[in-house]
C-alpha cells in the first residue's frame, strides 16, 4: 500500500494484515553530485513502487526519508529513529530500510530494521521497457529476503 489516502482507507480496515513498512532514504546533493543523487532517487523510487506492487496488502510504503547529503550522519540517524520509533508503536513487525548509499552500512546497527543497499543502476538512458525489465529482476532478488526475514519471526 502506498501513502495516498485511497490506500490509506485499506490499510486502516485491514491493518492486521499489513505488518511491514518500507522506508527508501534517499540523500539530496546540489552541485556537482546533483545528477547522482537524482539517479539514486530515481532508482530506489522505481523500486519500491515495484515491490510495493509486489506486496500489496501485506507492506506499507511510507513517503522518503530525505536528508541532505552532507549533513551530519549523527543528526541522520537520531531523526530516521524518531521514524523507526513511531513505526514500531503503531503496531509494525517488520521495518526495511533501502537505499543506494553505501554510507547506511556503517549505519546499519544502529536501526532495529533491516537495512537493504543496492547500488543505483544508471537508468537515465533507457527505455521504460528496459526499466521495468531491470527493476523487476532487482525485485526478484528482494523477494526472498523480505520472506526470509518474515519467517525468521514466526
Amino acid at each position: 500500500m502506498k501513502w495516498v489516502s485511497k490506500d490509506i482507507e485499506t490499510y486502516l480496515t485491514a491493518k492486521e494484515y499489513v505488518d511491514t513498512a518500507v522506508i527508501p532514504l534517499y540523500s539530496v546533493s546540489l552541485g556537482n553530485e546533483m545528477l547522482q543523487s537524482a539517479s539514486s532517487a530515481e532508482f530506489i523510487t522505481l523500486l519500491t513502487n515495484y515491490l510495493e506492487r509486489q506486496f500489496t496488502g501485506r507492506l506499507l510504503l511510507v513517503p522518503p526519508f530525505t536528508y541532505l547529503k552532507n549533513d551530519n550522519p549523527e543528526g541522520i540517524i537520531l531523526q530516521l529513529k524518531k521514524w523507526e520509533d513511531n513505526i514500531e508503536k503503531n503496531e509494525f513487525k517488520h521495518i526495511f530500510y533501502i537505499t543506494s548509499e553505501s554510507d547506511w552500512k556503517m549505519y546499519e546497527n544502529q536501526l532495529s530494521g533491516s537495512l537493504i543497499w543496492l547500488p543505483a543502476l544508471p537508468l537515465e538512458h533507457l527505455s521504460d521497457s528496459q526499466k521495468v525489465s531491470m527493476i523487476e529482476s532487482q525485485v526478484k532478488q528482494l523477494l526472498s529476503l523480505f520472506t526470509q526475514k518474515w519467517h525468521e519471526n514466526l
